[in-house]
């Protein structure tokens, strides 16, 4: 993050109104917090993307990305909605994406009073914000509450699995998010070592056996990134299950 911009031009800053909510979590859980950006004088329902931070699901915050989200919300004329979850070790699974998952039930439920289209409201991550956006497509879809318009996943932290894989990628992963980072993340995330049997989708999004009816995804992810082939791996899948996909490696 510190290599994010630190100053929000004032034009900018004049146009998107920011508002900070604190509204009821899952069932016996504390409550959560949602940063929205809105464009000033919207004449129309807006889309709205649904952000979720990265942070190898141990660490990062919504406000850390002010500097990103404003000028997004001024350039697509859109709203967008950054929730903060609870982290892990702390907060195991199935915090986060119960977290997620309500803040995207009160998005949807308060779309007129926030001048959302509710026919245009999609999910967005990266990284560990990735994998809980791909992860809350599925709980989206399996529980039939909410459509989404899309998924869009940056180097999302999608497979467990990787940490253990017989074959790891020979050039991948030397660099920021490493193997060993990844094991404390997905170790901190699940409770346990991972690559065990019976890990839960809402938790590793690849371990999904059936991606059918998802909503339309972008994926992109660097060729050096630890994810790259967890990734391409994902798109390829939601390809062959008939879901709308764009892959930028």
């Amino acid at each position: 993050f510190a290599q994010l911009p630190v100053a929000v031009p004032a034009e900018i800053r004049e146009a998107i109104e920011q508002t900070v909510r604190n509204i009821p979590g899952p069932s016996g859980a504390p409550d959560i917090t949602l940063t929205i950006y809105k464009p000033r004088g919207a004449k129309a329902a807006l889309p709205c993307i649904y952000h979720i931070h990265g942070g190898g699901y141990v660490g990062g915050a919504a406000s850390q990305l002010e500097p990103v989200h404003r000028p997004a919300a001024f350039d697509l004329d859109c709203i967008i909605v950054s929730v903060d979850y609870r982290l892990a070790p702390e907060h195991r699974f199935p915090a986060s994406i119960e977290d997620c998952y309500a803040g995207l039930a009160w998005t949807f439920a308060n779309a007129d009073a926030l001048g959302i289209d509710r026919a245009r409201i999609g999910v967005m991550g990266e990284s560990a914000g990735g994998g809980l956006a791909a992860a809350l497509a599925l709980l989206a879809r399996d529980r039939g509450d909410y459509k989404l318009a899309f998924q869009h996943l940056i180097y999302p932290m999608l497979d467990d699995r990787t940490c253990v894989t017989a074959e790891p990628n020979p050039v991948a992963g030397e660099f920021i998010w490493t193997p060993h980072n990844n094991a404390f993340g997905w170790t901190a995330l699940l409770g346990h070592e991972p690559g065990r049997e019976g890990v839960s989708p809402y938790a590793a999004a690849a371990r999904a056996t059936d991606l059918a009816g998802l909503p339309p995804a972008f994926i992109a992810c660097p060729t050096l990134d630890l994810f790259i082939d967890e990734n391409i791996a994902y798109a390829a899948r939601l390809a062959r299950a008939g879901v709308p996909v764009e892959l930028i490696v």
